[in-house]
């Protein structure tokens, strides 16, 4: 398609197409739903780059998409602008944040503790166990070999939530849910996902392989390697932004 045929981009933040997969997440739950149910649906959103920083959320468009009472949403925004995934301007509304290069260095601080520890300490483990990080992997490769990168991208939040989630602790599976929301964000920095995502592909089924082998403390040490690699490489995107 010729570039004079082509939609220009939307500006920050006008952006509403995700309104109708939010209204299809409201199918899932019935009105008495609370504030924390609606907030687990944005934050998915989130976490699967369908809400990219700037995006301004309406209470008159979400109320209307989730069914919801605008308490609720305010509740809602509440408890995510607590965890970092919304901020409020005055006078503006409500958005979704641009984070830092502050904010990257400490989530990855943060995601090497959290997951290279869950992975050392593993122990004999279930094969059962690894079949949704599998499926993640299978996921991530089919995705990659149709050039969807975005879905390549979901499906590697899905495999990080997954392997934390070996440790069957709802706290540190809350934790990550939180982690991995404000991670996507930062994600959108690099401007074409494919850079940012494939060569994590293989990574991530080798990562994999080494655990069904029950190489723990392997799989831990190329782990942290992987995350200082993915710093790195976020870090040099915010710097060549600059």
């Amino acid at each position: 398609m010729s570039s004079t045929s082509e939609k220009p981009p939307a500006e920050p933040g006008t952006d509403t197409s995700w309104l109708r997969a939010v209204a299809d997440d409201a199918a899932h739950f019935d009105r008495s739903s609370s504030a924390e149910r609606v907030a687990d649906v944005l934050r998915r959103r989130i976490t699967e780059g369908a809400l990219p920083p700037g995006t301004q959320l309406s209470k008159e468009l979400l109320k209307d998409a989730l069914q919801v009472s605008r308490n609720t949403l305010r509740e809602s925004f509440r408890l995510l602008t607590h965890e970092g995934l919304l901020v409020h301007r005055m006078h503006r509304g409500v958005f979704v944040p641009n984070l830092t290069e502050a904010d990257l260095v400490d989530l990855y601080r943060l995601r090497r503790v959290l997951e290279c520890d869950v992975v050392r300490s593993l122990d004999d483990l279930d094969p059962k166990l690894l079949e949704p990080l599998r499926a993640d992997i299978e996921s991530s490769e089919a995705a990659a070999a149709a050039g969807n990168w975005v879905e390549v991208g979901t499906a590697n939040m899905w495999f990080h939530r997954h392997l934390v989630g070996l440790a069957g602790s709802s706290r540190l599976d809350e934790i990550t849910g939180r982690l991995l929301a404000e991670l996507r964000l930062l994600f959108h920095v690099i401007d074409t996902p494919e850079a940012l995502h494939q060569p994590y592909v293989a990574r991530n089924r080798a990562l994999y392989e080494l655990i069904e082998q029950g190489e723990y403390e392997k799989a831990a040490d190329q782990l942290h390697q992987y995350m200082l690699d993915s710093e790195a490489g976020l870090l040099a995107a915010f710097r060549a932004r600059d």
